[in-house]
């Protein structure tokens, strides 16, 4: 290959390969879906390798795809913060802010009404993410991400040690009074964390009750807890998320420790604008 494929062709692959999803992909880039998937065409033939594995309603990359997006995300960095260094922050871009929703309400609003409250001129932009995969330098100045902290390139803030607690409505919580009590309802389980149903009914105890009760899953903690609150079930959540909803209760306190936990995310390797440090600082402020 002679030259490199033109830029409009590599955006367009990074934001589908990230989204994956053409429309997606075409509506943060001010284009059409019919656009993304030509461009797209376009570069697999510059390239002789397929990217995207087309299923009816969803795109994957393939192995071939996976392999290259490390090596385009950092090049968009690299073009960011050259363009960075030698031009300066482009004055009047958002402050973009990554998290999963659950954490943004819980933990994140309360905050960002207190900063703008007090820095109104500095403008932000959230986004919400929630599988694991949904995160990632690019794009982002911030993030909170979930995990052990192993992540490699970035600098990290734990919002502090986290432990597991079932919760429910009120009026589901008079029913409970005992762990063993859970047999007959329904454990409202949430997919993609460490820890789970099974774990913390073993340190209460009572593992075998689980064979005894009804099962709803979700892909995220905002439905879990929206279910529980409607008297569906009783969920496992952190008891950072519990804090300040008067419709859950904890009917058990038999608090789970979690390896894993809540981080303050931002790429080591990039300029960092005065507005985005303003609200990193504000973050961390209270942060242990």
């Amino acid at each position: 290959m002679n030259s490199l494929p033109p830029l409009i062709w590599l955006q367009a692959f990074e934001a589908a390969a990230r989204t994956l999803s053409f429309t997606a992909a075409g509506h943060e880039l001010g284009v059409t879906q019919a656009a993304i998937s030509q461009r797209i065409r376009l570069l697999e033939d510059r390239l002789g390798q397929k990217l995207f594995v087309r299923h009816p309603r969803s795109l994957s990359l393939t192995p071939a795809g996976q392999a290259w997006l490390p090596s385009i995300h950092d090049a968009f960095a690299r073009l960011q913060e050259g363009t960075s260094e030698v031009f300066g922050h482009t004055s009047g871009q958002p402050v973009t802010l990554r998290a999963t929703p659950v954490i943004q309400q819980a933990w994140l609003a309360p905050r960002l009404v207190a900063f703008h409250r007090q820095v109104p001129q500095v403008a932000i932009r959230t986004v919400s993410a929630i599988w694991p995969d949904d995160f990632g330098p690019e794009g982002t100045d911030i993030e909170i991400r979930y995990g052990r902290g192993d992540w490699s390139g970035v600098e990290m803030r734990s919002l502090g040690a986290e432990s597991l607690l079932p919760v429910c409505s009120p009026a589901l919580a008079d029913k409970l009074p005992t762990p063993e009590a859970l047999a007959g309802h329904t454990l409202i389980h949430a997919v993609g964390f460490g820890s789970g149903w099974a774990a913390w009914l073993a340190q209460a105890e009572v593992a075998e009750v689980e064979q005894h009760c009804f099962a709803l899953t979700c892909d995220n903690q905002v439905m879990t807890l929206a279910l529980a609150a409607q008297g569906g079930g009783v969920a496992l959540t952190h008891r950072r998320l519990l804090q300040q909803r008067a419709d859950l209760v904890a009917p058990f306190d038999l608090p789970l420790p979690s390896d894993e936990g809540f981080w303050l995310v931002r790429p080591s390797r990039r300029h960092v604008s005065d507005e985005a440090q303003k609200l990193w600082q504000w973050l961390c402020h209270d942060l242990s």
